[in-house]
Protein backbone atom coordinates (compact mmCIF):
# COMPACT_ATOMS: atom_id res chain seq x y z
CA UNK A 1 0.00 0.00 0.00
CA UNK A 2 1.44 3.66 -0.94
CA UNK A 3 2.34 5.96 2.00
CA UNK A 4 0.47 8.72 1.41
CA UNK A 5 2.47 12.06 0.70
CA UNK A 6 2.06 14.95 3.37
CA UNK A 7 0.21 18.16 2.79
CA UNK A 8 2.23 21.00 4.04
CA UNK A 9 1.07 24.93 3.19
CA UNK A 10 2.37 28.29 3.83
CA UNK A 11 0.73 31.35 4.94
CA UNK A 12 1.17 35.25 5.89
CA UNK A 13 0.46 38.40 4.79
CA UNK A 14 1.18 39.67 1.72
CA UNK A 15 5.12 40.19 0.90
CA UNK A 16 6.35 37.52 3.37
CA UNK A 17 8.65 35.90 1.08
CA UNK A 18 5.90 32.50 0.77
CA UNK A 19 7.01 31.98 -3.22
CA UNK A 20 11.00 31.68 -2.15
CA UNK A 21 10.62 29.45 0.83
CA UNK A 22 7.88 27.17 -1.28
CA UNK A 23 10.78 26.76 -4.16
CA UNK A 24 13.69 26.66 -1.75
CA UNK A 25 11.86 22.97 0.42
CA UNK A 26 10.70 22.20 -2.99
CA UNK A 27 14.19 22.06 -4.42
CA UNK A 28 15.14 20.19 -1.12
CA UNK A 29 12.68 17.50 -1.08
CA UNK A 30 13.38 16.09 -4.56
CA UNK A 31 17.25 16.42 -4.38
CA UNK A 32 16.53 13.79 -1.44
CA UNK A 33 14.07 11.92 -3.57
CA UNK A 34 10.51 13.01 -2.78
CA UNK A 35 7.99 13.43 -5.23
CA UNK A 36 6.32 16.99 -4.72
CA UNK A 37 3.49 18.47 -6.10
CA UNK A 38 3.52 22.30 -6.16
CA UNK A 39 0.13 23.95 -6.43
CA UNK A 40 -1.49 27.74 -5.03
CA UNK A 41 -4.62 29.40 -3.84
CA UNK A 42 -6.66 30.79 -5.55
CA UNK A 43 -5.74 28.84 -8.88
CA UNK A 44 -4.16 25.80 -9.45
CA UNK A 45 -6.32 24.07 -11.75
CA UNK A 46 -8.11 25.56 -14.88
CA UNK A 47 -11.32 26.56 -13.14
CA UNK A 48 -9.27 27.38 -10.26
CA UNK A 49 -7.23 29.76 -12.43
CA UNK A 50 -9.97 31.70 -13.70
CA UNK A 51 -11.86 32.43 -10.20
CA UNK A 52 -8.07 34.11 -9.26
CA UNK A 53 -8.37 36.60 -12.38
CA UNK A 54 -11.93 37.19 -10.84
CA UNK A 55 -10.38 37.63 -7.15
CA UNK A 56 -6.91 39.67 -8.03
CA UNK A 57 -7.06 41.27 -11.20
CA UNK A 58 -9.97 41.94 -12.95
CA UNK A 59 -11.35 45.59 -13.34
CA UNK A 60 -14.95 44.30 -11.94
CA UNK A 61 -14.30 42.98 -9.01
CA UNK A 62 -13.55 46.19 -7.45
CA UNK A 63 -17.05 46.35 -5.63
CA UNK A 64 -16.69 42.37 -4.88
CA UNK A 65 -18.36 42.44 -1.04
CA UNK A 66 -16.78 40.09 1.53
CA UNK A 67 -19.25 37.23 0.82
CA UNK A 68 -18.65 36.95 -2.60
CA UNK A 69 -14.96 36.99 -2.02
CA UNK A 70 -15.33 34.07 1.04
CA UNK A 71 -17.62 32.05 -1.43
CA UNK A 72 -15.13 32.85 -4.40
CA UNK A 73 -11.90 31.42 -2.87
CA UNK A 74 -14.24 28.49 -1.27
CA UNK A 75 -14.97 27.40 -5.15
CA UNK A 76 -11.41 27.30 -6.04
CA UNK A 77 -10.64 25.49 -3.11
CA UNK A 78 -12.87 22.81 -3.37
CA UNK A 79 -12.20 22.21 -7.16
CA UNK A 80 -8.51 21.95 -6.46
CA UNK A 81 -8.93 19.47 -3.45
CA UNK A 82 -10.63 17.01 -5.62
CA UNK A 83 -8.76 17.37 -8.97
CA UNK A 84 -5.32 17.93 -7.70
CA UNK A 85 -4.74 17.82 -3.72
CA UNK A 86 -6.34 14.55 -2.75
CA UNK A 87 -5.05 13.02 -5.65
CA UNK A 88 -1.34 13.77 -5.30
CA UNK A 89 -1.65 12.64 -1.46
CA UNK A 90 -3.08 9.54 -1.70
CA UNK A 91 -0.35 8.53 -5.15
CA UNK A 92 2.37 9.06 -2.76
CA UNK A 93 3.35 12.55 -3.60
CA UNK A 94 3.95 15.35 -1.04
CA UNK A 95 2.09 18.65 -2.01
CA UNK A 96 3.16 22.25 -0.82
CA UNK A 97 0.31 25.00 -1.15
CA UNK A 98 1.12 28.91 -1.24
CA UNK A 99 -2.38 29.48 1.12
CA UNK A 100 -5.03 26.66 1.89
CA UNK A 101 -8.28 27.30 3.90
CA UNK A 102 -6.61 29.27 7.00
CA UNK A 103 -5.85 32.45 4.78
CA UNK A 104 -10.02 32.08 4.52
CA UNK A 105 -10.22 32.06 7.77
CA UNK A 106 -7.59 35.16 8.53
CA UNK A 107 -8.38 37.46 5.21
CA UNK A 108 -11.97 36.82 5.11
CA UNK A 109 -12.83 35.81 8.55
CA UNK A 110 -11.12 38.39 10.44
CA UNK A 111 -9.60 40.85 8.33
CA UNK A 112 -13.24 41.10 6.08
CA UNK A 113 -15.11 40.52 9.73
CA UNK A 114 -17.16 37.71 8.21
CA UNK A 115 -18.68 35.97 11.32
CA UNK A 116 -16.48 33.41 12.30
CA UNK A 117 -18.82 30.19 12.73
CA UNK A 118 -19.92 30.66 8.73
CA UNK A 119 -16.11 31.15 7.61
CA UNK A 120 -15.59 27.58 9.25
CA UNK A 121 -18.51 25.93 7.95
CA UNK A 122 -17.58 27.20 4.20
CA UNK A 123 -14.10 26.07 4.50
CA UNK A 124 -15.51 22.79 6.08
CA UNK A 125 -17.56 22.27 3.22
CA UNK A 126 -15.30 23.29 0.59
CA UNK A 127 -11.66 20.75 1.74
CA UNK A 128 -14.04 18.01 3.65
CA UNK A 129 -12.09 15.97 5.89
CA UNK A 130 -8.43 16.49 4.59
CA UNK A 131 -6.26 19.44 7.11
CA UNK A 132 -3.10 20.24 5.94
CA UNK A 133 -0.18 18.11 8.17
CA UNK A 134 1.48 21.18 8.53
CA UNK A 135 1.29 24.92 8.29
CA UNK A 136 3.41 27.35 7.99
CA UNK A 137 3.11 30.65 9.20
CA UNK A 138 5.78 32.83 7.82
CA UNK A 139 5.55 36.56 10.32
CA UNK A 140 6.37 39.89 9.30
CA UNK A 141 5.24 43.05 11.15
CA UNK A 142 2.11 44.49 8.90
CA UNK A 143 4.30 47.22 8.20
CA UNK A 144 7.26 45.64 6.85
CA UNK A 145 4.78 43.07 4.58
CA UNK A 146 3.30 46.07 3.26
CA UNK A 147 6.71 47.91 2.27
CA UNK A 148 7.88 44.39 0.54
CA UNK A 149 4.58 44.41 -1.78
CA UNK A 150 4.96 48.04 -2.87
CA UNK A 151 8.75 47.85 -2.92
CA UNK A 152 9.27 44.57 -5.16
CA UNK A 153 10.73 45.51 -9.05
CA UNK A 154 8.67 45.71 -12.12
CA UNK A 155 5.50 47.40 -10.53
CA UNK A 156 5.13 49.28 -13.75
CA UNK A 157 4.22 46.05 -15.11
CA UNK A 158 0.81 45.08 -15.11
CA UNK A 159 1.73 41.87 -13.88
CA UNK A 160 3.97 42.78 -11.07
CA UNK A 161 1.22 45.35 -10.01
CA UNK A 162 0.03 44.89 -6.23
CA UNK A 163 -3.64 43.28 -6.53
CA UNK A 164 -6.83 43.90 -5.01
CA UNK A 165 -6.23 42.51 -1.88
CA UNK A 166 -2.38 43.88 -1.53
CA UNK A 167 -3.58 47.30 -2.25
CA UNK A 168 -5.40 47.20 1.26
CA UNK A 169 -4.42 50.06 3.84
CA UNK A 170 -2.04 49.41 6.70
CA UNK A 171 -5.17 48.47 9.15
CA UNK A 172 -5.68 45.46 6.89
CA UNK A 173 -2.53 43.79 7.36
CA UNK A 174 -2.68 44.57 11.18
CA UNK A 175 -5.79 42.47 11.17
CA UNK A 176 -4.33 39.44 8.75
CA UNK A 177 -0.95 39.50 11.35
CA UNK A 178 -3.27 39.44 14.18
CA UNK A 179 -5.71 36.81 12.78
CA UNK A 180 -2.82 34.62 11.98
CA UNK A 181 -1.13 34.80 15.39
CA UNK A 182 -4.39 34.01 17.13
CA UNK A 183 -4.94 31.20 14.93
CA UNK A 184 -1.39 29.42 15.29
CA UNK A 185 -2.18 29.37 18.84
CA UNK A 186 -5.33 27.15 18.60
CA UNK A 187 -3.53 24.41 17.18
CA UNK A 188 0.26 24.40 17.59
CA UNK A 189 1.04 20.93 16.49
CA UNK A 190 0.16 21.98 12.66
CA UNK A 191 1.38 25.47 12.92
CA UNK A 192 4.60 26.72 13.03
CA UNK A 193 4.94 30.34 12.87
CA UNK A 194 8.59 31.41 11.94
CA UNK A 195 9.77 34.84 12.30
CA UNK A 196 10.05 36.04 7.94
CA UNK A 197 12.40 38.83 8.59
CA UNK A 198 15.67 36.41 8.77
CA UNK A 199 17.65 36.24 6.40
CA UNK A 200 16.21 33.80 3.35
CA UNK A 201 18.81 31.08 4.13
CA UNK A 202 18.41 31.00 7.55
CA UNK A 203 14.62 30.57 7.06
CA UNK A 204 14.86 28.03 4.75
CA UNK A 205 17.04 26.10 6.71
CA UNK A 206 14.65 26.25 9.68
CA UNK A 207 11.93 25.12 7.58
CA UNK A 208 13.26 22.56 5.95
CA UNK A 209 14.65 20.76 9.57
CA UNK A 210 11.25 21.18 10.58
CA UNK A 211 9.78 18.99 7.84
CA UNK A 212 12.56 16.60 8.17
CA UNK A 213 11.70 16.03 11.29
CA UNK A 214 8.39 15.40 10.15
CA UNK A 215 9.23 12.62 7.65
CA UNK A 216 11.68 11.07 9.81
CA UNK A 217 8.63 10.60 12.38
CA UNK A 218 6.16 8.86 9.63
CA UNK A 219 8.69 6.96 8.59
CA UNK A 220 9.72 6.02 12.28
CA UNK A 221 5.83 5.10 12.97
CA UNK A 222 5.82 2.82 10.01
CA UNK A 223 8.54 0.82 10.63
CA UNK A 224 6.51 0.13 14.05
Amino acid sequence: MTQPGIFITFEGSEGCGKTTQIESLTRALQAAGRQVLVTREPGGTPVGEQIRHVLQHSRDSEAMTPETELLLFAASRAQLVREVIAPALAAGTDVVSDRFLDSTTVYQGVARRLDAADVRRINSFAVGPRLPDLTFILDLTAAAARGRVFDRPGLANESAAPDRIEREPLAFYERVRAGYLDLAATDPARFRVLDAAQSRDALAAQILHIVQEIIDGISAATRA
